[in-house]
């Protein structure tokens, strides 16, 4: 890869990343797991920069990458890590809006994958009906009625623990 190609990547790269990885994370659940999602992502950007440069639409096949990391990895249960029953002291945590995060977190583990990736593609990264179906490789029409039920879910468990929003 030639220097101006390199710079170009690490620019692209570094203006995403924190988004990639807060995405992951609300995909997995997980932040090692995200971060693990998020090197996959760079890694192959990485091989097929060339080509992804020059396509129209370089977000939407990281955005493709990432979430077919995310449903690989739940295929290979064998490859998971297994967490400790208590977790070590957190220690102190920005108070911006933490609670809201942490119920948004919890909603969204409550659904289904193909729900979730929806719900997380549609609604935080912004992707269209048809940009959603073609990176999940599923139809609009599946995507419209995912969206669809899983909002409906989350407004009814919203509602249940006292906090629609």
């Amino acid at each position: 890869m030639e220097q101006s190609e390199e710079d170009e990547f690490r620019a692209f790269v570094g203006a995403r990343m924190e988004r990639w990885r807060r995405a992951a994370y609300l995909l997995c659940h997980d932040w090692h797991m995200a971060d693990d999602l998020v090197g996959t992502v760079v890694g192959k950007l990485y091989e097929r920069w060339r080509r992804v440069a020059a396509t129209n639409n370089p977000d939407a096949y990281a955005q493709r990458v990432l979430t077919t990391a995310w449903v690989d990895e739940r295929r290979r249960p064998w490859r998971r890590e297994h967490t400790a029953a208590a977790l070590p002291d957190q220690g102190w945590s920005h108070p911006d809006r933490i609670g809201d995060r942490d119920q948004l977190v919890s909603l969204l583990a409550k659904l289904g994958r193909r729900q979730r990736a929806v719900v997380v593609l549609r609604f935080y990264f912004d992707r269209s009906v048809e940009e959603t179906a073609e990176l999940l490789g599923i139809s609009a029409g599946t995507v419209k009625s995912q969206s669809a039920r899983a909002l409906e879910m989350l407004r009814a468990l919203a509602y249940a623990t006292g906090s629609p929003k």
